[in-house]
């Protein structure tokens, strides 16, 4: 096709596709409307959106054909070439990875236990552009672990508790932990530092206040006479003398050169305490411990104390009150009086509330005047509750939660005024680099990103190179990153970013040079998808976004190959893309924020023939068969909106979350199970997942039994055999687990488990050295259709020394399987030399993450080179 056709046929496909979104568009708003009309009237509006043909009784749906005489002006479309970027990253971004991991590690080895929770907290910062949850909550646990102070304390559990989001949980506080003291409010105010303790279990401990010594509670009548302080009408009767040991000034005052030492009644009107209040500072002074006060009385008692300055008066009324505040509409209340009085425990206390309810409270008037301003920043650091911490953990909640917003801004603006080390300061620069770009305050964030450069953060300069593009200096943006291509070791994220300001050939030239040198970035497929997409090769740009699904699944990505196939009029495909994409993201806004992602849905799947519920249990049994999780997160998306409730189908849905390496949503997913339970023994079931994917075992273990004594259930036994195999299991154990395996076999459950069932059974055989009776399960699994037994059975083969029946097994499994890196991983392991070979390079290219075919390829030279010596030496 000439230059010419290809242009004017791009040309009608874009006029196609926007008509049929534009169609889409106006269907939509006819659903909003059908909704509002409802009646019950025989002759009611006709809200159909469709019109019936006069020769049909059938509904006339809308096709791509029928509708180009639309206006082909839309406000939103496939995105175009010169529009597009790549998202800076937001965080530490080295230039040498692994040189700075080793320099921090260094550092880590030489600094005490007590002075590491900052360098962990740096580890956090340099590991976040990973986007490895665990890895990053693992940094977050040392930082608490090694955590001293109260402050630091309170942050650390906190951010501990958002990134698990336990707020999902029906019936969950913001106080509730996980029985650990890890994440323990209230073990979180305590002085003290023992870094073994902290993934202790949590205990009850009795408020400070009142932890004191015997000899306190012995009062004497004869300790200085009797004192009458008088308050209004009212006389209050303290012993002098312990009213004097309360501090300096009232000593001075009672036994000194003032006239009240002289005096047996001394008028306390005007000092700004009631009488309650007075008779709490009395007993107090006797005994040394506080009975139950109401807060009001508490707070007295902390103003007085201020006044006269009583440390230990104030200490204790501090660490009491702290101890009272449980939700978060005290914490608003008292945080003010806490900060005006100086009591550093019960700001602490209101701190963590505040922060536990994140980001629910985010812009609550009374959170945002407690920690946006400058002079909030201050107001908090007098009693010690402001740091780089609290306001690197505020931020990363503003951002995520809305990065283009005025509080973003001014929590990053806190944040710089916290830095006080090298990275801190690049970070917090960097970060406000990012948000005023996205602002579009050029100026201010290219200043931001040079402040970034000074403290060291080379990649900044993608944020000066970027904000120079928009003000229309392409040619200077293209000599920076150039120049750092020439002067540092070159990296896939350089080459993608010179993409943006190069032309013509070289643009996909450096495209492809950053895929090369970076496989996981995601940028690159997509441009070369939109590419072919301008030059109506439609087919040809999903197998590009093919490539990058095939190992690492995103939201964009899946959105970008569904808009290729409404282009192809596969809307069956584009429906599965879109149900996939809900699943990772459920409320996702698609054309650049537009169009809901679930009605969007909705109006394609008026083109399709609609599924029944037998019909989606059948095509999840084939989708899962056939190892496709993108397809069978679709078919579980279809059956949930059917039937929300279904727990079981939550449960499934976070399996494959988790194969995809999606942890959070797994995670959600998982919970969801749990809170729309029907039963008890089925929540103490998903509740005992939960426990086990967080790293706590032995609490999953203790669900699991607890769900098998009410009832014995299939994912009861099955949760309790999986925890007991995580650890190194001798013959006894596995015998245990093997049982317990059994057991939930004989329970009712449906073909899809039971295969993964059979599939361990024949896992824990193997261990034993059971060969045939793992054989014969690995059978059992394919005949249900458990399509991965295929690799059980070749390892037995294996083990058998048939090395032809294993690779046989194996390409089996290549045959059916959709998503298949891990299978031409594992064959070969079967096979000769060249033919592994051929095997891991069919592997690397589906899934560049997979890191057993390059250590096998580095491993080959120096094992050749081995053989070469000792052949030279003989």
């Amino acid at each position: 096709m000439s230059r010419e056709g290809k242009e004017e046929s791009g040309n009608i496909w874009k006029s196609r596709f926007a008509s049929l979104i534009l169609q889409l568009s106006h269907t939509m708003r006819g659903f909003k409307l059908k909704d509002r009309c409802k009646t019950t009237q025989v002759h009611a509006y006709n809200t159909n959106p469709f019109p019936i043909s006069p020769t049909s009784s059938k509904l006339q749906y809308p096709t791509i054909n029928s509708i180009l005489s639309e206006s082909p002006f839309l406000p939103y479309g496939l995105p175009k070439t010169h529009s597009f970027e790549p998202p800076l990253d937001l965080s530490l971004k080295s230039l040498d990875f692994v040189q700075s991991l080793a320099d921090l590690y260094r550092k880590l080895q030489m600094t005490q236990d007590f002075n590491k929770s900052l360098l962990y907290l740096e580890q956090y910062a340099l590991l976040y552009t990973l986007g490895d949850p665990k890895l990053l909550r693992r940094c977050l646990q040392s930082a608490r672990q090694h955590a001293v102070d109260v402050h630091s304390k309170v942050v650390l559990s906190a951010w501990l508790r958002f990134e698990r989001r336990e707020d999902e949980l029906v019936g969950s506080s913001a106080f509730d932990c996980i029985g650990r003291v890890l994440e323990c409010p209230k073990t979180a105010l305590l002085h003290g530092y023992d870094p073994k303790s902290v993934f202790d279990h949590c205990q009850s401990h009795p408020p400070p206040n009142q932890i004191s010594d015997a000899n306190n509670f012995l009062t004497s009548e004869n300790d200085g006479g009797i004192i009458h302080f008088c308050i209004h009408n009212q006389e209050v009767n303290c012993i002098r003398g312990r009213i004097a040991a309360l501090s300096a000034p009232l000593k001075s005052m009672l036994y000194g050169d003032f006239i009240e030492s002289d005096k047996e009644k001394i008028d306390f009107t005007h000092i700004g305490i009631s009488v309650d209040g007075m008779r709490a500072v009395d007993s107090f002074s006797r005994t040394r411990r506080f009975d139950s006060y109401p807060p009001n009385i508490l707070l007295e008692l902390l103003s007085f104390a201020n006044r006269f300055c009583c440390e230990e008066l104030k200490s204790a009324s501090d660490s009491y009150l702290a101890s009272l505040v449980s939700d978060i509409d005290e914490a608003l209340i008292l945080i003010d009086y806490a900060l005006d009085e100086r009591a550093p425990l019960l700001v602490a206390s209101c701190l963590q509330l505040m922060l536990r309810e994140l980001p629910g409270y985010l812009y609550n008037p009374k959170v945002l005047n407690t920690f946006c301003s400058s002079e909030a920043r201050e107001r908090l650091a007098t009693v010690g509750q402001t740091s780089f911490l609290l306001y690197y953990f505020l931020s990363q909640v503003a951002i995520e939660d809305n990065m283009m917003s005025k509080v973003t801004l001014m929590l990053l603006e806190r944040l710089k005024e916290c830095a006080t080390e090298r990275w801190q300061k690049a970070l917090a620069m960097h970060q406000l680099g990012c948000v005023l770009l996205q602002r579009k305050d050029y100026k201010e964030a290219q200043r931001y990103f040079e402040m970034a450069i000074e403290a060291g953060h080379v990649y900044s300069v993608v944020g000066v190179a970027r904000a120079k593009f928009k003000q229309g200096q392409r040619f200077l943006a293209f000599e920076l990153i150039n120049g750092i291509i020439s002067e540092y070791t070159p990296m896939g994220w350089m080459y993608q970013e010179r993409s943006l300001y190069s032309l013509g050939k070289q643009k996909i030239l450096d495209v492809n040079d950053a895929t090369r040198l970076d496989p996981a970035l995601s940028f690159p497929y997509k441009y070369r998808a939109i590419v072919m997409v301008e030059e109506n090769q439609i087919e040809a740009a999903i197998a590009e976004i093919n490539r990058i699904v095939g190992f690492k699944v995103s939201p964009d990505c899946l959105e970008l190959r569904a808009w290729c196939f409404i282009a192809l009029e596969d809307y069956q495909s584009a429906i599965r893309d879109i149900r996939a994409l809900l699943t990772l993201e459920p409320n996702y806004v698609m054309f650049r924020g537009k169009m809901r992602a679930d009605h969007l849905v909705e109006l394609l799947s008026l083109h399709v023939q609609p599924w029944s519920p037998a019909d989606c249990w059948m095509q999840l049994y084939d989708q899962w068969s056939s190892v496709d999780d993108i397809g069978s997160l679709a078919v579980i998306h279809q059956m949930l909106i059917n039937d929300p409730g279904r727990s079981i189908l939550r449960f499934r849905q976070s399996l494959l979350l988790l194969r995809l390496n999606c942890q959070k949503a797994a995670m959600r997913s998982l919970r969801l199970a749990r809170n729309h339970s029907t039963s008890t023994y089925e929540r103490l079931v998903y509740e005992g997942w939960i426990l086990y994917d967080t790293g706590h075992r032995e609490e999953a273990l203790a669900k699991a039994e607890e769900s098998i004594s009410l009832q014995r259930s299939f994912e009861a036994f099955f949760l309790k055999a999986y925890a007991l195999a995580d650890a190194t299991l001798d013959s006894e154990s596995s015998s245990y687990v093997i049982q317990l395996l059994e057991e939930a076999l004989k329970c009712p459950s449906d073909g899809l488990r039971k295969g993964q069932a059979l599939n361990n059974l024949g896992s824990i055989y193997v261990d034993c050295n059971k060969l045939d009776l793992a054989a014969d399960c690995y059978v059992r699994a394919l005949e249900i259709k458990h399509t991965r037994a295929h690799q059980g059975l070749a390892r037995v083969y294996h083990l058998k020394s048939d090395q032809k029946s294993a690779y046989e097994e194996m390409t089996k499994l290549i045959d059916k399987a959709r998503n298949k890196a891990s299978a031409y991983e594992k064959r070969s392991e079967y096979c000769d030399r060249d033919m592994a070979n051929g095997d891991l390079s069919m592997a690397s290219i589906l899934d560049p993450l997979r890191t057993y075919p390059y250590r096998y390829r580095a491993a080959v030279p120096v094992s050749q080179k081995k053989i070469m010596k000792n052949y030279v030496y003989e």
